[in-house]
């Protein structure tokens, strides 16, 4: 058996009058005490910039040298003589690191005027290194100057 259901209670128009409506409640901020006096803050003094030691020798920014060759060969043949020479002068060597390896292909029709489908492809592949030289000094500009490379590498070198 299934219980009774119950009747919804019905309020009457005299319960209705009974409530009242609460009033808004205003918000109030919150007391803060009033300055009644600024007080004068002692100033300390600040600590005078410590002296460069005298014994700091200057050092150029770090240098990017960028090599870029068709042949590979003899673009490892001056990233050698570029680190030995930089070795030599104290600075500090990161490199050489391979970039990837441009290549240009061109096609060319065999013929001028007829034959179209016969064609001749061609290629040129540049070959790049990078090295980061750190920690440079002036004679490392200076023996970086005066090294002779072999023909055929373009050098690209960035200071920063």
């Amino acid at each position: 058996m299934a219980p009774p259901k119950k009747a919804p209670l019905k309020k009457s128009a005299s319960a209705k009058k009974d409530v009242k409506k609460a009033a808004p409640v205003a918000h109030k901020k919150p007391d803060v005490p009033k300055k009644e006096s600024v007080a004068v803050q002692e100033k300390k003094p600040s600590p005078a910039p410590a002296p460069k030691k005298a014994t700091e020798t200057k050092t150029a920014p770090s240098i990017r040298i960028r090599l870029s060759a068709f042949d590979h060969t003899v673009l490892d043949e001056a990233a050698a003589k570029i680190i030995d020479t930089a070795e030599r002068s104290g600075a500090v060597i990161h490199g050489p690191i391979p970039l990837p390896t441009k290549i240009r292909k061109f096609t060319v029709n065999r013929s001028t005027f007829v034959h179209k489908n016969a064609r001749d492809q061609f290629e040129m592949r540049t070959h790049r290194r990078l090295i980061d030289l750190k920690e440079t000094t002036f004679k490392t500009m200076e023996s970086l100057q005066s090294l002779s490379l072999p023909s055929g590498v373009d050098i690209e070198i960035k200071m920063g």
